[in-house]
């Protein structure tokens, strides 16, 4: 691991995000980057900070972003907002709305 960023807190559930995740598990940094901004799914904005971040702190440590790989990317389940919503007879139903935690982790390409 040379770099890391995680997105705490954030308002999108673990589902949805996921299904994104998957499709930049294992690739270069900057072709992660490019291939979010072609996704048009809400996880994307969230996924673009977090991945910049990650570069950026990269950067930071001396190493180049085109040789940086996403070596690991795993989305967990934060905590749910619990409300509740008007049902029929006088009723509530409850309605969980639930959040993220996203970590991305990068390492360094190796030579073939």
């Amino acid at each position: 691991m040379i770099a890391k960023a995680e997105g705490k807190f954030l308002r999108i559930t673990p589902t949805r995000v996921r299904q994104v995740i998957d499709l930049i598990r294992g690739q270069d940094a900057l072709t992660a980057l490019s291939a979010l901004r072609l996704i048009n799914k809400r996880p994307k904005e969230y996924l673009i900070k977090i991945l910049n971040s990650a570069i950026a702190n990269a950067k930071v440590k001396g190493f180049d972003a085109k040789n940086l790989y996403v070596s690991k990317i795993v989305c967990d389940q934060g905590p749910s907002w619990k409300r509740y919503k008007a049902a029929a007879f006088g009723r509530a139903t409850p309605i969980k709305r639930r959040t993220s935690h996203i970590r991305i982790e990068l390492d360094l390409k190796t030579e073939k």
